[in-house]
């Protein structure tokens, strides 16, 4: 693990590298995760090194006090900016939260990019009013809510399910509130057209939290956008479905 200093805080990051000459690729965790799920990703780093970060307040990075929503998300963007400057990353690659947080970098920020993967993720991530409720007074409720079959896993192994759920409850209700609050507030569709470099859209089939159509219409509206369905995942697919992310994450970076 490595850690670059930015913004009076430490952002906490894993490199993946062995040996391959594609453009690193920055990864970036949803909403109450860590870097550590995008272990199944390191297999491809001997044609695509990467780098996996935690975004502040979880797992190894230092936290911020910002509030849920555009603060933190220019907070998290931070994170990303200075983890991808430090490895000279130049697609980034975000899965839900993380998929927000990469839009608003291509949208915000100078970051040179060569590409986007936007997986289990959309232009706006309006978060259901039970979660919420839950979110704010019944953490164990929500962590269970996430955990219903075709959130986030359609049929994982039982032990995915327990490790993802104590990954989520290590990482605590405030932080995770806030992740989803931030999420409840972003929406981008009106600026889709700005974003001008090529986009994949990476969807589980069974993704209940942000749908295959999100994703069609990510690919629509960016002007160099494509999207990608996976049989047999939902919203965690780099971790239930990895050999077919993996070489849909390959052939887009082929081609960059």
């Amino acid at each position: 693990m490595e850690r670059v200093t930015h913004d009076g805080r430490a952002t906490a990051y894993r490199r993946f590298d062995r040996g391959g000459d594609g453009p690193t690729v920055c990864l970036v965790h949803g909403s109450g995760g860590t870097k550590d799920v995008w272990k199944s990703q390191a297999r491809i780093a001997d044609r695509f090194p990467g780098v996996a970060v935690d975004l502040s307040g979880h797992g190894d990075s230092d936290d911020v006090g910002t509030p849920a929503g555009r603060e933190t998300l220019d907070a998290y963007a931070d994170d990303v900016v200075a983890v991808a400057e430090a490895t000279d990353a130049t697609v980034l690659c975000g899965n839900s939260l993380g998929g927000a947080v990469a839009l608003w970098i291509a949208l915000e920020r100078d970051l040179a990019l060569d590409g986007l993967v936007l997986a289990g993720t959309g232009a706006k991530l309006a978060v259901a009013e039970p979660l919420r409720d839950a979110l704010a007074d019944d953490f164990d409720r929500a962590v269970s809510l996430l955990h219903e079959p075709d959130r986030l896993f359609h049929d994982a192994p039982a032990e995915y399910v327990e490790l993802s759920e104590a990954a989520m409850r290590a990482c605590g209700r405030v932080v995770t509130e806030r992740d989803f609050l931030t999420c409840h507030r972003f929406d981008v569709r009106d600026r889709l057209d700005a974003v001008d470099v090529p986009a994949l859209a990476l969807v589980g089939a069974h993704d209940g939290l942000t749908p295959p159509a999100y994703h069609e219409y990510l690919a629509e509206e960016i002007p160099d956008g494509e999207w990608t369905e996976l049989p047999d995942a939902a919203h965690l697919a780099m971790l239930e479905r990895p050999a077919a992310f993996n070489e849909a994450l390959s052939v887009f970076l082929g081609d960059l």
